[in-house]
């Protein structure tokens, strides 16, 4: 019997080993290196690159005015895609709820945005936005809502609305099919009865709907903070945080630290920094979900 235990043991180890070392090797290992290199002098071209320096590198970094500037870009990011994110996708999946003709066939097309690459989805954009023959400005041309063609990613303000609308073409269905299979399980007799007794269009939205879609909007505005705030691949492929930093997200001021500053320890800090917050605004995301009664 013990002969038998001792055998399924070592089976179980040899199975879980492989498993093991890749988490380990890809995941485990840089994250404890990465932190190490943030309480440490990693610049290259210090004399005491390698010394322990603890936590003054987070203290620099809280205290210098550029982190929190591109930490503010990066809320501004996050609250207006979001924001526009839960609303389009709210109505898209309203829509797609109903039984109307051809519904499968809308319902089957609305992933092809968030299907689509996030990098090929900014080089698309960044056609569109092309000062002299992007499809933006021949559009509002047309419409006349423009008297000429615009450079639209040349001033700060204006290139960090346009980062924003490239993101929420690609994850607006990403919340609409969250939205759109809440919708799917609600009590439909629930609706019918509202109907009958009077209840309007917009007062069963107000009454009945949103507040059956509360726990959904609540994971979906922490999973899509977490992602905005890791914000990268539009950005570099867009603006490249430019001009003048006006998109200059936090995350991508991290790579730029470790990756073309070679400020190693300046960029390992901000990443967990990062981490940190989001870590915190997940244990937030959890006690709100279980005051509401989520989970």
């Amino acid at each position: 019997m013990l002969r038998k235990r001792w055998s399924d043991r070592r089976f179980a180890v040899i199975t879980i080993l492989p498993a093991f070392i890749l988490v380990f090797g890809i995941v485990l290992y840089p994250l404890i290196q990465t932190f190490i290199y943030s309480l440490k002098n990693m610049e290259l071209t210090s004399a005491s690159k390698g010394q322990f320096v603890g936590i003054h590198n987070y203290v620099e970094a809280l205290t210098d005015s550029s982190v929190w500037e591109a930490l503010g870009r990066t809320a501004y990011f996050s609250s207006f895609s979001i924001a526009l994110e839960l609303v389009l996708g709210l109505l898209t999946a309203l829509l797609l709820n109903e039984n109307i003709r051809g519904i499968g066939f809308l319902r089957s097309i609305i992933i092809l945005p968030w299907a689509v690459p996030t990098i090929v989805n900014a080089a698309m954009w960044k056609w569109i936005y092309h000062p002299e023959f992007g499809a933006l400005n021949g559009l509002l041309v047309q419409l006349h809502l423009i008297d000429a063609y615009r450079p639209w990613l040349s001033s700060p303000w204006t290139a960090m609305n346009m980062v924003i609308l490239a993101d929420v073409w690609k994850m607006t269905p990403f919340v609409c099919i969250f939205f759109l299979a809440s919708l799917q399980m609600t009590n439909k007799s629930v609706y019918e009865a509202a109907s009958i007794d009077g209840a309007g269009l917009f007062r069963r939205l107000i009454v009945l709907t949103l507040p059956y879609l509360k726990p959904t909007v609540l994971v979906l505005i922490v999973m899509r903070t977490m992602e905005s705030f890791k914000v990268f691949d539009l950005i570099y492929a867009l603006t490249k945080g430019g001009p003048t930093n006006g998109t200059m997200v936090i995350i991508y001021k991290a790579y730029l630290e470790a990756f073309t500053n070679l400020q190693f320890s300046q960029g390992a800090t901000l990443s967990y920094l990062i981490a940190l917050f989001i870590a915190a605004l997940t244990f937030a995301y959890v006690k709100v979900l279980k005051a509401e009664g989520g989970i």
